[in-house]
């Protein structure tokens, strides 16, 4: 076996950073050769972490690890000629009981008991990530910072994707979640070099391009309405084809051009509606609506498809909690918090260049009886 790679871009990371490089390295060693704690300072017990328990909470202490730089490192890793595509969103790292911890806000988490409010407090954090897979469930984030209580997870994204993209040699194409799925975010990322595309909520209202002018009275600035939900209110649609998908079944896809929002009508946009025809126990799934902001929109029948690889940095959120213990510790400030955070990249970014010399041993499914 090699690990040519890892030990590369360990190094780079070695020398990035600064106080406690040795203690956080050892933490970082810990918390990937061990699958379940109950404690976060349990994990000075490992094998691989070559000092006393207060160690731990001295390397979170004293540490401050180079975020940007670290970003560029991460870069590097990028393929320079296979086209990149980014997907961004926020989770939550919930903190109720700490009531001491500053700069906590209300954050979205989804409850598992029927009818409970989404909602937590603590902390939420921002990702942009790199999905190197058209199909699997890796993300390789690139950023993974802090919303703070003056910031919004919308400008927040808008910040880090125009700050990832300033650093990237082509020109990636990057993909939102309802939530971005608003003029705010397409006038914030109005400047950056990226394509976007975002799915929108099914109550979205949108504008067709205005009619030309007449000679008096003001300009319009807005045409016909386009409610999603209301399709009375549709015109017909400049494309529209049906694919034949090897899982959903048979899909159609309706292309309406040159759209946009009430708040940002010198943003064009490009309309796609995705919904299942085929037979299926899924044949009334709501229809699928997302919107391209950029450059010349790639084929229907491909582009639309791009979007499913957005659902593996919710695979990674959940890697990032389940196995990295992200949200485990219960540390006093955001300072130490933001420090373990900006570890979890790293980790990240060793799993993926580790994968192609180790062996994947999955626990046994277990087997039905009868």
């Amino acid at each position: 076996m090699t690990f040519d790679k890892l030990k590369q871009f360990r190094c780079g990371v070695y020398t990035l950073l600064g106080n406690g490089k040795d203690a956080l390295f050892d933490l970082m060693d810990a918390v990937l050769v061990t699958r379940s704690v109950y404690s976060f300072v349990e994990l000075s017990i490992s094998p691989v972490f070559r000092r006393q328990w207060s160690s731990i909470y001295e390397a979170i202490e004293d540490s401050l690890p180079p975020r940007f730089e670290l970003m560029q490192l991460y870069i590097t890793q990028l393929p320079q000629t296979e086209p990149l595509v980014l997907a961004g969103d926020h989770t939550a790292w919930s903190r109720p009981n700490a009531a001491t911890l500053k700069d906590r806000t209300y954050e979205h988490q989804a409850q598992p008991m029927s009818g409970a409010k989404p909602v937590t407090v603590g902390q939420g954090y921002s990702t942009i990530a790199w999905i190197p897979e058209k199909q699997g469930s890796w993300a390789l984030p690139l950023l993974h910072e802090r919303i703070t209580s003056f910031d919004s997870p919308i400008t927040k994204a808008a910040a880090q994707l125009k700050l990832v993209c300033q650093h990237l040699l082509q020109r990636p194409l990057s993909l939102w979640d309802a939530e971005y799925g608003c003029a705010s975010f397409v006038k914030q990322t109005a400047d950056v070099a990226a394509d976007k595309l975002m799915r929108l909520r099914s109550n979205r209202v949108l504008y067709g391009a205005p009619p030309p002018y007449k000679g008096f009275g003001r300009p319009r600035v807005h045409g016909d309405k386009f409610k999603l939900n209301d399709s009375t209110t549709w015109h017909l649609p400049d494309q529209m084809i049906e694919v034949n998908h090897s899982k959903l079944g048979q899909i159609s896809l309706r292309l309406w051009c040159h759209l946009h929002f009430q708040q940002s009508a010198q943003h064009s946009m490009h309309l796609i509606q995705v919904e299942r025809t085929g037979e299926g126990r899924l044949k009334q799934s709501k229809p699928l609506w997302l919107v391209w902001v950029g450059q010349q929109i790639p084929v229907l029948s491909e582009i639309w498809h791009q979007y499913l690889r957005r659902f593996a940095i919710d695979h990674w959120y959940r890697f990032l909690k389940q196995r990295l213990h992200w949200t485990l510790p219960h540390f006093s400030t955001p300072e130490q918090s933001e420090c373990w955070s900006d570890l979890m990249p790293l980790l990240s970014w060793q799993v993926w260049l580790a994968k192609e010399s180790i062996k994947d041993c999955p626990l046994p499914s277990p087997k039905g009886r009868g």
